[in-house]
């Protein structure tokens, strides 16, 4: 059984990047996995009045079920409407790997697919991505492509080593492909460990700083390819009073050091319209969960741990909305 994405009351993310890129902000791309964390990013984009991207990853759909996860998107569209502020939504496929599993998405009513072919050559990245174009597009279901590779670990995703997209590759491959919107490595990476405190400089506070992303591959890319929708994956900032929250109620994180948030404001000034955020959430809900089991040891409700930690991921998202990613006020 086919399900389209506009029969659950979806939209795909055309208009939305069109609208993003021309007003120097991005669109929230948050990760969920159940239904606190779904609760969470929809409260939170209601309040702020923002659109968003409910970003689902191939591990995510085999954890959550494929069925439940479109009923959730389906139900999501409903919540929204009970909120009081019917906000777009947009129910995406974060790197798919291959062309079966982006169908299988568009299919089950998917409203954008990413398909990650930059583990390929790039003759490979570009037939792969130009054969999920050609099925998506003709389902009216957009399709982000990927050029260069990020380093860091993200459910099934896995690379050792970043290696920068090259500027000249682009305009090639948005021509051959056909792609909606393109993301690209400039010194983002994945996972909460994305830079080590030996490769930062350190202010007289003790505030780590990373290594400056590379604003100048970005400026060349909008050269090349001039308002054309580009993607930002592994920016989390990794908030370092979560980091310490986890480690005081039991945790051992380690070298924890993400994007600064500043960064991140000046790439939504630019043709960057979509924003990838997972990480953060995890830390938020992961510190919250640790200090109910610390503070309250004989509590086995998972509601009264759930709840908090729904509660204090709804609060971060807030935050990159109106403070971050400047897509407050533009639902």
């Amino acid at each position: 059984m086919t399900v389209s994405y506009k029969d659950l009351g979806l939209v795909n993310s055309k208009d939305l990047f069109a609208k993003a890129v021309a007003g120097g902000y991005a669109i929230p791309a948050y990760n969920f996995n159940n239904l606190e964390q779904l609760q969470a990013i929809l409260q939170a984009c209601v309040e702020t009045k923002s659109p968003v991207i409910l970003q689902v990853s191939s591990g995510a759909r085999k954890y959550a079920n494929a069925t439940l996860l479109r009923n959730m998107a389906k139900g999501a569209v409903e919540y929204v409407k009970e909120l009081g502020y019917e906000i777009p939504i947009v129910l995406h496929l974060d790197h798919g790997d291959t062309f079966e599993l982006c169908k299988d998405c568009i299919d089950n009513g998917f409203s954008s697919v990413m398909i990650d072919g930059s583990h390929h050559s790039y003759e490979e990245n570009v037939a792969l991505t130009k054969k999920v174009v050609e099925y998506a597009h003709a389902h009216g279901v957009t399709v982000e492509g990927e050029l260069g590779v990020l380093a860091g670990v993200e459910d099934d995703v896995v690379a050792e080593k970043s290696t920068y997209t090259r500027p000249e590759e682009v305009e090639d491959f948005v021509a051959k492909t056909g792609v909606d919107s393109l993301a690209i490595s400039i010194g983002t990476s994945h996972g909460a460990n994305k830079f080590t405190p030996e490769q930062c400089t350190k202010n007289e506070d003790g505030v780590l700083t990373p290594p400056m992303l590379r604003f100048d591959i970005l400026e060349e890319i909008e050269k090349r390819i001039p308002g054309f929708p580009i993607v930002l994956h592994g920016s989390s900032s990794v908030p370092q009073d979560q980091v310490a929250t986890i480690n005081q109620f039991g945790g051992a994180l380690k070298d924890a050091v993400g994007i600064p948030e500043e960064w991140l404001r000046k790439a939504a000034k630019s043709a960057v319209c979509k924003i990838n955020i997972d990480s953060d959430g995890r830390l938020a809900m992961t510190a919250a969960i640790r200090k109910v089991m610390a503070e309250k040891p004989g509590e086995f409700d998972p509601r009264k741990y759930l709840g908090p930690a729904r509660d204090s991921l709804k609060e971060l998202y807030k935050h990159k909305n109106e403070d971050v990613l400047g897509s407050a006020g533009q639902a």
